[in-house]
């Protein structure tokens, strides 16, 4: 095959950080090429760069063989090159149609010409297999159709080469798989497809080739057919990983967390969860498995203050929590890892010291009396920097600018900093990479050897069953089925998570 892009001795630089170090890559026409790495490796930056959203320092850009200079990504889409982000750029109270048309509209006379585009997208979506509701607003469809939306924009405006940032981050399993559907078919029909992501799975399901960095720089590049996962994580990560976390043998304590016949309603106003029941124990991880949408966030919204139970018990060591104050849940002793760590888990805008100091505001020795002592917050934050190896130059720079993956890794410092009777822990790997993940699962095994009580919700099957004593199966807000941890196959346990073999009520 032909090489579509070709990026030369590339060097990026922000402050504190060579985040490209003479990068250079080829991408042939009509594959799907995979870019892994680590979080902080480069991948996005460089990414950034080909579709004209950073300027590098130094190297060339050739498309089609041709050098190009960009001033921002309207040159990079002139040339083909279009990215659908990890976040969307999308306007929720917008149609569909009229986000795909946004920047590119056509005008009969005075007025908007929404037909013409109305039909020329419908054939769009039909070739590609794509078809949806183009008068449906943004904001009543689901994340999966919302990433259609932005493939259909990039396939309207002549995009030949697709870049795609993480792109299964917020899918759930059947919606990963219609990607690859669509991948496929953008293939087929003379795409190329460029992948970011740092999960191994991903690479071998979808990849042709694979090109691996490492801080900053490219390690090796292969076909995927000729290698593996084990092999992709030491190129990867530098070193063997462990893909199974040592199960710790304890014996459970008692019931730090009761929950009885929980009610509450999702944000619409609608039943959520219809009578959940469930104990965790000193010394134990419990499992919530599920797909999502079946109660998962306003379980773990229930549980930590941040939404009112209609009725039901909850109970933190024999103390009625019910409707109290997310605080009133902290001093009670519950860690919370949010599943979006950007609505719960940082201030984007605030540098990380402060973040780190959120919920601690009014403990020594970070306060002394109405005051708070932010050298000793510094401090403190630069120790957990270190000990969960967030990447950033120093500890004053914004929780924005950081990676998703540094992000969520101060997340994680900071919660399991509270050393806390009860974690709960959503979504807790969500965006990191396979060194990072084992890392976090071994936090979380440590804090079950400590006799600390786990709630683990998770979308990812396999980290449920990896580190699980028990898994709670949840559907349509009901625990509809416990298996062993250990004991169950991922077949058993997929089965009641789609709801098949609930018990007839």
């Amino acid at each position: 095959m032909a090489s579509i892009v070709r990026m030369e001795n590339i060097v990026k630089s922000f402050p504190g950080v060579l985040a490209n170090d003479r990068v250079s890559i080829e991408i042939e026409e009509g594959e799907i090429h995979c870019l892994l790495g680590e979080n902080g490796a480069g991948k996005s930056t460089l990414m950034n760069i080909l579709y004209g959203l950073f300027s590098h320092d130094s190297g060339d850009v050739y498309i089609k063989g041709n050098k190009v200079e960009y001033s921002g990504p309207g040159d990079a889409i002139k040339n083909g090159v279009g990215m659908v982000h990890q976040h969307f750029m999308l306007i929720p109270v917008f149609t569909v149609l009229e986000n795909l048309i946004l920047g590119t509209e056509r005008v009969k006379g005075l007025t908007l010409d929404l037909k013409q585009s109305e039909k020329e997208l419908s054939e769009i979506s039909s070739r590609y297999g794509m078809e949806m509701n183009l008068n449906a607003y943004v904001r009543d469809i689901s994340v999966g159709m919302q990433q259609r939306v932005e493939i259909l924009k990039l396939l309207y405006r002549g995009a030949d080469i697709m870049i795609f940032d993480e792109p299964t981050a917020i899918l759930t399993p059947q919606e990963i798989q219609e990607l690859y559907k669509v991948m496929h078919s953008l293939r087929e029909r003379g795409k190329t497809i460029i992948f970011i992501t740092h999960k191994l799975k991903e690479v071998m399901d979808i990849s042709d080739r694979v090109t691996v960095l490492r801080d900053g720089r490219v390690v090796e590049v292969v076909d995927t057919k000729s290698t593996n996962t084990k092999e992709l994580a030491r190129m990867m990560v530098g070193r063997e990983v462990l893909f199974k976390t040592e199960r710790a043998e304890v014996v459970p304590g008692d019931v730090v967390l009761h929950v009885d016949e929980l009610h509450a309603d999702d944000k619409r106003g609608l039943p959520a969860l219809n009578g959940l029941s469930f104990d965790v124990r000193k010394g134990e991880i419990v499992g919530i498995a599920g797909i999502d949408g079946n109660g998962q966030t306003e379980l773990v919204e229930a549980l930590t203050g941040l939404r009112k139970i209609n009725s039901g018990k909850v109970e933190i060591d024999g103390e009625n929590m019910l409707n109290r104050h997310a605080k009133d849940f902290l001093h009670a002793g519950i860690a919370h890892i949010p599943e979006d760590r950007l609505l719960r888990g940082l201030v984007l805008d605030f540098p990380i010291y402060e973040n780190m100091l959120l919920g601690f505001e009014d403990s020594p020795p970070f306060a002394k009396g109405i005051f708070l002592d932010f050298k000793k917050t510094r401090e403190w934050s630069e120790e957990m920097v270190e000990a969960y190896d967030v990447r950033t130059p120093n500890v004053d720079v914004t929780a924005g600018s950081l990676s998703g993956g540094n992000q969520q890794k101060a997340v994680l410092a900071r919660e399991f900093a509270r050393d806390p009777k009860l974690l709960i822990a959503s979504q807790p790997t969500r965006g990191l990479d396979v060194g990072a993940i084992e890392f976090i699962h071994n936090r979380i095994m440590d804090a079950k050897k400590n006799m600390k009580a786990v709630l683990l919700v998770s979308l990812e099957l396999s980290e449920i069953m990896n580190l699980s004593d028990r898994i709670l199966v949840i559907y349509e807000g009901k625990i509809i089925a416990e298996f062993e941890g250990g004991k169950a196959t991922d077949s058993e346990i997929g089965l009641m998570m789609a709801g098949g073999g609930r018990k007839h009520e």
